[in-house]
């Protein structure tokens, strides 16, 4: 019998391309710190060279420096296709510090012009006969109104919410159901003002004072959406494996419901819910319709006008003296701190209820 060969047709490697080879060169774990910090001397060499004022101009030099060394060295040391690889990393970390400058700049200006008028005389009085020169004064009004206003709107919006996101997932077949997401659409992008507007006729036609409780009816229009929005899609997470194997147990369809769906997802429902108590809590427009604000301290939602936070640094900025001006920055520094211990809340409480896992 005779053989036949087997002509070898593969392409040789080119062992100078570092493609095929277990020791190709590669550059030190330091080398995106360093070509950084190449960058930012660049930017700010050509730019004080160019006579550039803006830094925004030195930034934008330094992040073209940074992407070309980036790339140019990288294949230069290993090859094209690690050139690329490391160009599309550097371009989502350049994106990325974009995105946290605004945001460190606001927190650092708001705790820096903030921090010196937030003391205990501040969070524990009112603007009670304080004019808007005068550096006494505090805030302790418009934190209960807040408190008050945000709570009764969550206690109104969550379950609702909660109960919409679980019929739209686990029961909503048909006409029914697609009203309902439509809607739900729909309430997401109301203005506040809108729904201020809205309570604010159901007031006048019913003759109702301004109270708490109209302020936060408001605010639940506007929280209940975002609840229905972000528990649909945790309770969309939860794998149908979990809800076949409590099913094919003989458990009702409202007890799978209530004990399997429910805790695996809770982690992300709580943080919903937090996003949305944070969507409200910086609402100006319904507590100056409804709620009209006051300088005087009022336990009773119910009854009377009240202050929040966001009206109080609306209401301080405008009058325009130093010493109001400096209370708007503490109340804005207080109301940051207030959605961040409410994330913190959250974060606690879904690691306490999520379902325990073992090995």
């Amino acid at each position: 019998m005779s053989h036949t060969a087997i002509k070898d047709t593969r392409t040789p490697v080119d062992p100078s391309d570092g493609r095929g080879s277990l020791s190709q060169r590669s550059l030190p774990r330091w080398a995106p710190t360093g070509f950084a910090a190449a960058g930012l001397a660049i930017g700010a060499g050509v730019g004080a060279g160019a006579g550039l004022s803006s830094k925004v101009q030195w930034g934008l030099i330094a992040v073209v420096a940074f992407l070309v060394i980036s790339y140019t060295a990288t294949t230069v040391v290993e090859n094209r296709r690690q050139a690329k690889d490391r160009l599309a990393t550097s371009v989502v970390w350049v994106c990325f510090v974009l995105a946290v400058i605004p945001l460190v700049s606001l927190l650092w200006t708001t705790i820096s012009r903030g921090i010196g008028s937030l003391d205990p005389h501040f969070l524990t009085h009112s603007m009670a006969g304080v004019i808007g020169s005068d550096p006494n004064g505090g805030v302790y009004h418009a934190v209960i109104g807040t408190l008050e206003q945000v709570g009764i709107a969550t206690v109104i919006a969550t379950p609702i919410g909660l109960l919409t996101a679980v019929y739209l997932v686990e029961y909503g077949k048909g006409a029914l159901a697609r009203a309902v997401t439509f809607f739900v659409d729909v309430m997401t992008g109301i203005p506040s003002i809108v729904a201020g507007l809205f309570i604010l006729s159901i007031m006048l036609m019913a003759k109702i004072g301004p109270s708490g409780l109209m302020g936060a009816i408001a605010l639940s229009i506007l929280m209940v959406p975002v609840v229905v929005r972000s528990t649909e899609e945790m309770l969309k997470l939860v794998p149908n494996e979990l809800r076949e194997a409590a099913l094919a147990l003989g458990v009702p369809k409202w007890r799978m419901i209530l004990k399997v769906v429910l805790p695996t997802a809770i982690g992300g429902i709580s943080t919903g819910v937090m996003l949305a108590i944070a969507r409200i809590a910086g609402e100006t427009a319904p507590v100056i319709l409804l709620v009209y604000g006051s300088q005087f301290i009022n336990m009773d939602p119910f009854n009377g006008a009240q202050s929040s936070l966001p009206f109080y640094i609306y209401e301080q900025y405008k009058i325009g003296e130093v010493e109001a001006i400096n209370r708007a920055w503490s109340a804005a520094l207080l109301l940051i701190a207030f959605v961040m211990i409410l994330n913190l809340v959250a974060r606690g409480i879904a690691r306490w209820k999520a379902p325990k896992t073992g090995r």
